[in-house]
């Protein structure tokens, strides 16, 4: 329920759940259900990270994998997007990942760690939860001299991310949803978090 909490409102969520736009209770079932499938893909393809004092947020990490591997997590999450989506959110899904994708891969490397999902809800945020959800795997990254990225779609997250070591090295309107959207590129560090 807390990445429900904080990302409800982000361009990406909203135009996946829009089927069910009119219907709150049943776009937040939906929206747990993609993020809980979301936490056993990131514990199956990288990790997920939720803090053992405070559940008030989740990372979820896609590490570089073999082809064979990524194509069938594919072909498993769009079996489960075509069970909880409706046509028009899947549809979306699609349209933005396919915006998305080629884009990242212009200006990120096949090996470099994709943070997925950063959430944490709205009456926990200033309070160091997303820092401490990310240092364990980006100190990880740093340790294997690992560059990481992520797409993000608001700007009041940028200066966060930038705390961190991330860098945006690009912008792109997303054309479904209208936004505007960051790319952002860590490079491995030889300072701690």
């Amino acid at each position: 329920m807390s990445l429900v909490e904080a990302l409800e409102n982000d361009p990406f969520y909203a135009a996946i759940t829009r089927d069910f736009s009119g219907d709150d209770v049943k776009r937040h079932e939906v929206l747990e259900a993609y993020f809980d499938y979301s936490m056993k893909e990131g514990m199956r393809l990288g990790c997920c990270t939720i803090l053992p004092d405070d559940d008030r947020g989740a990372a979820i990490w896609i590490m570089p994998r073999p082809q064979r591997l990524l194509a069938e997590s594919r072909s498993e999450k769009h079996r489960f997007l075509e069970s909880i989506l409706g046509r028009g959110g899947l549809e979306d899904y699609h349209r933005i990942i396919g915006f998305m994708s080629p884009r990242a891969r212009e200006v990120v490397g096949s090996s470099t760690w994709y943070l997925s999902i950063l959430g944490v809800p709205p009456n926990a945020q200033n309070r160091g939860l997303g820092r401490r959800l990310l240092e364990p795997t980006l100190y990880e990254a740093d340790g294997v001299d690992a560059e990481c990225y992520l797409e993000t779609y608001s700007p009041r997250s940028i200066s966060f991310y930038e705390r961190l070591g991330f860098e945006c090295v690009v912008s792109h309107i997303e054309p479904v949803t209208s936004s505007e959207y960051w790319i952002m590129i860590r490079k491995p560090s030889k300072t701690p978090v």
